[in-house]
């Protein structure tokens, strides 16, 4: 009996410790369900549902001062999920804002951009929007009742140039703080489809030059029209040197060819449109004084006598094709993996003496190394010129 009743007991403490152990378990678990369920807001029977893939984020890197996104079209390439897109990032910068939105943008067709802007209006905050006239009011794509219109209709002002010349801006000033520029227009294919760069950059001074510029164009001044103050156009943010340029009044391109002609190591660009000589006779002799120069233009008019493709390609510098469907939409240039120059000027004669144009010149070599990156993309995506359309005499 004694020996029976000693097995009893250990049979009872070995049965009480495995309900500890098990009560203990679940306890975990729900903390761990619970925890789950805060930070994503799924269900836990979620996890053992198959869920479709989420579009990978934007590619982009920020800090406090400064941040950099590039439409990755063969990645995000469907407006429908648009929650990791630029324009997604563009709608919290609307979002964001306290007192205004100070827009010079070439076109627009993406209704949600229109509808955060509204929104921003009926909260208080001061919209205005310079765009062109062709491509932009007269493009709405339902008359009376199109993204511009929306504007309109809820008290936003939107002035064009009209004028034959392209108001071909595509930067915005929030807050007269943050400035956001680039070569990426307010369209879906612009930002879906198209290979294309947006830098962000906080600093009232930068925001005060863009704002000078958005104030010439808001007052009917464009192109040759406008006043130069390009000696005041010129900052230094945490240590990093800044230029901006407008076009017409500035002669851009003549003050591009310089940062070329002084490269030391490398250049890199990427062209939607290339037809300035001088330009592409820099790129030629620093390739020939042993510079490490390279570029891919946009397949679509690239074979043309205008464009300067088969100059640089018959001068033996390396020279591609892109390999995007759409457009490599991308005006850029990096010297010497650390100054970047980017914005909405092409280049080209008519983009440097009659439209609207901005570039911005940033000494960065971390912001470089995302160019950098975003040129080896394009290159890797891009084909040598066919020698069967590319001949040198």
């Amino acid at each position: 009996m004694a020996a029976a009743k000693k097995k009893s007991t250990r049979s009872s403490r070995s049965k009480s410790s495995t309900n500890s152990t098990l009560t203990v378990i679940i306890l975990i678990g729900v903390v761990v369900f619970g925890l789950y369920y805060s930070i994503t807001g799924r269900d836990v029977l979620d996890i053992f549902t198959p869920t479709e893939e989420p579009p990978p984020p934007v590619e982009h890197v920020s800090t406090d001062w400064w941040e950099v996104y590039f439409a990755d079209p063969l990645n995000i390439n469907n407006p429908d999920k648009w929650q990791n897109s630029i324009e997604a990032r563009l709608i919290d910068k609307i979002n964001l804002a306290q007192t205004s939105i100070y827009i010079a943008s070439f076109e627009l067709d993406l209704t949600r951009v229109a509808e955060a802007l509204v929104a921003a209006k009926l909260r208080g905050v001061d919209v205005r929007w310079v765009t062109d006239d062709e491509h932009g009011l007269e493009a709405d794509e339902e008359p009376g009742h199109g993204q511009f219109a929306l504007l309109e209709k809820a008290g936003i002002e939107v002035r064009d140039d009209a004028r034959s010349a392209l108001m071909h801006n595509k930067f915005w000033i929030f807050d007269r703080e943050w400035v956001w520029t680039g070569s990426t227009n307010i369209t879906a294919n612009s930002i879906y489809k198209q290979n294309n760069n947006v830098i962000v950059i906080r600093s009232t001074r930068l925001a005060e030059i863009y704002e000078r510029e958005f104030d010439e164009m808001w007052n009917g001044q464009f192109g040759p029209r406008s006043p130069s103050t390009v000696d005041q156009q010129s900052v230094t943010i945490n240590n990093t040197p800044v230029s901006v340029l407008f076009a017409s009044e500035d002669g851009v391109i003549g003050r591009i060819i310089p940062y070329v002609e002084n490269a030391q190591s490398s250049v890199r660009f990427l062209a939607f449109s290339f037809t300035d000589y001088p330009l592409a006779k820099a790129m030629i002799d620093r390739d020939a004084a042993g510079v490490d120069v390279a570029g891919v233009f946009e397949k679509v008019g690239s074979e043309t006598d205008f464009a300067e493709l088969r100059t640089l390609h018959c001068a033996g510098v390396p020279v591609r094709q892109d390999g995007n469907p759409s457009f490599l939409h991308h005006k850029l240039i990096i010297v010497d993996e650390r100054i970047v120059i980017t914005g909405s000027l092409n280049f080209s004669t008519n983009a440097e003496t009659s439209n609207d144009e901005n570039v911005i010149i940033v000494d960065h070599p971390e912001i470089a190394a995302l160019y950098i990156q975003e040129f080896e993309r394009v290159w890797r995506q891009g084909s040598d010129p066919d020698p069967a359309r590319i001949t040198c005499d």
